[in-house]
């Protein structure tokens, strides 16, 4: 791989991409949205080129790449949290702006295109998530997705180009979004502030964003084309034990309240990757701990140089 395109270039997991991209030499075309912050560091890189595009003038956009590329990966969705989420308008809207992101792979010359699907497009279930695993969505986000997924496919195979679709997990790490359970609850304990949760018997899987990066862009170098992969750790364990993991790597002495609230309505209790299928084609695997991946984060939470 040589070049790149990456749509949604200031999100997390996109952002991590980058940073590994430029890590092996590859060049980048970043989409961004024009009001979007431009404050990593990467966009000082001569091998990083930041385009502002809004989502809906992917269809067209072509001309501001001026470089053949040879692998586009998509990021940029609209309506990821809260009651947005079931906003059926914005969500099919996501599913044509996704097939806009298949066009302008098609048309800067790319040979790949990879996509962040999401676990929500499983629903809830009690096994290890595969690419066979039954989808039952049940949101519009989760829908959309799935049905952006089945699209995308088919019009990549119309045109030609190879499609990987990555059913993305509980990732965190840097830019993480601030009120996801892992974030919000560093935040509080680099505060020295009492934190409660449920009892946390959720048996799950958290992956960090640098390993999250680095699987996209094995997948963009190998994945098969017409893949679905889950992405996470592989590996489980009960939400409490995360949770004083992540208390003991910024202080053991903090009093955490676990137990202290009601299990959500619908709570998943078991999520976990089956991440076999990603390693065999492209040679994936982790490269952080948990602990590891927490210190990381928490060392950037504090405004410290990574």
């Amino acid at each position: 791989m040589k070049r790149a395109i990456v749509t949604g270039a200031t999100g997390m997991i996109a952002s991590a991409l980058i940073r590994t991209l430029v890590e092996k030499g590859v060049e980048v075309y970043a989409l961004c949205r024009p009001e979007d912050s431009k404050d990593d560091e990467f966009f000082s890189n001569p091998l990083v080129t930041a385009v502002d595009a809004d989502i809906t003038e992917y269809v067209s956009l072509a001309s501001k790449i001026d470089k053949k590329c040879d692998v586009l990966y998509h990021f940029a969705w609209l309506g990821t949290f809260g009651d947005s989420r079931n906003d059926t308008y914005v969500q099919n809207d996501n599913i044509k702006y996704t097939l806009d992101a298949v066009k302008l792979a098609a048309d800067t010359g790319c040979e790949c295109f990879v996509s962040a699907g999401s676990q929500a497009e499983y629903g809830r279930t009690n096994e290890m998530l595969t690419a066979e695993t039954y989808a039952n969505p049940e949101n519009g986000y989760g829908i959309a997705k799935y049905t952006a997924g089945k699209l995308s496919r088919m019009y990549a195979q119309q045109l030609g180009i190879r499609h990987c679709w990555v059913r993305i997990l509980s990732v965190f790490g840097q830019k993480g979004n601030p009120n996801s359970i892992i974030m919000s609850s560093l935040d509080k304990m680099l505060k020295g502030e009492y934190t409660s949760f449920t009892k946390g018997e959720q048996q799950w899987d958290f992956i960090h964003c640098d390993d999250a990066g680095l699987a996209f862009y094995l997948i963009g170098e190998k994945g098969k084309d017409g893949a679905v992969y889950p992405l996470g750790s592989g590996e489980t364990r009960m939400l409490a034990d995360y949770i004083k993991a992540m208390r003991d790597c910024i202080d053991p002495s903090l009093p955490i309240g676990i137990g202290d609230l009601p299990y959500n309505e619908g709570q998943v209790m078991y999520l976990c990757a089956d991440i076999s299928q990603l390693t065999e084609d492209t040679g994936f695997v982790p490269q952080l701990t948990f602990e590891e991946g927490i210190m990381r984060t928490a060392q950037w939470m504090k405004g410290d140089k990574i």
